[in-house]
């Protein structure tokens, strides 16, 4: 695989992932939606669908790996390090892409739900909304549509629940998901992998809504803090760390375990 069908597999790959994984919570979460409260079934089987077509698209060209906790785990491994740099970029920005469709996909709920005096208050203001989400300290009431939160704020909880989560992922992915040339995941594994997420998701997902994967939380956090949107309140910048190191560690963790128990 050349550097350049990677980059280019892994940003529609992660853009794919996004936009239906972000598509299912906003459908779920904008009030002018038809699957409004639609619940946490349809958010993990949503995003476990999201991760098989994202897979079965980007294969062919990147491998898959759609994660860089995947492919810091793949490199820890297969001992190669030379194209971390380059699937990173390309899952960063293929989140941030994805991201950029939901809003537009749901442009018009967007905008119903965030000038929604039962969403905003009665003067619309970004420090007046009454939403779930905006009790988090400096989250936003659409902010769950782009990134995770937890539901108890106490960090060293919620980095164990990040690293736990992307620890099963690894474990899964290493043993059962690769492709013959162990750089990415196969045909089978692809949909071994979608089906593990969804598990996650049912299983382990509810502390801090399972983000598992840096891109896929980071990506969409900055697009949620550049978009135009209407009292959209704060995109939760203290928490974002989390969503990022937890993973990472978690990835680092299932290698290493890999390497030891099944190399």
């Amino acid at each position: 695989m050349s550097s350049s069908d990677i980059f280019i597999g892994e940003t529609i790959g992660t853009a794919l992932l996004i936009l239906l994984g972000g598509g299912v919570c906003a459908a779920v979460t904008l009030k002018a939606s038809k699957a409004r409260n639609a619940g946490w079934l349809a958010i993990a089987f949503g995003w476990g669908f999201a991760v098989l077509t994202a897979v079965y698209v980007s294969t062919p060209l990147s491998g898959a790996h759609l994660n860089p906790a995947v492919t810091l785990a793949l490199a820890i491994k297969n001992d190669d390090w030379s194209t971390l740099p380059v699937y990173w970029g390309g899952q960063l920005l293929g989140a941030m892409i994805g991201a950029l469709l939901v809003w537009i996909a749901y442009y018009g709920q967007f905008q119903a739900h965030l000038t929604d005096k039962d969403i905003v208050g009665e003067t619309q203001q970004p420090a007046r909304v009454k939403s779930v989400e905006a009790e988090e300290k400096g989250a936003g009431p659409v902010l769950g549509i782009f990134s995770t939160g937890p539901e108890v704020r106490v960090a060293w909880m919620n980095l164990a629940t990040e690293i736990i989560g992307t620890l099963v992922l690894i474990i899964a992915v290493l043993t059962q998901g690769l492709s013959d040339d162990g750089k990415g995941l196969g045909a089978l594994g692809g949909l071994i992998t979608a089906l593990v997420v969804t598990a996650i998701g049912l299983s382990l997902g509810g502390p801090t809504g399972y983000a598992i994967n840096p891109a896929r939380d980071l990506g969409p956090r900055i697009i949620h803090a550049l978009l135009p949107l209407p009292n959209k309140g704060g995109s939760d910048w203290r928490y974002a760390w989390i969503p990022v190191v937890g993973p990472l560690i978690g990835g680092a963790l299932g290698a290493g375990l890999y390497n030891l128990a099944f190399a």
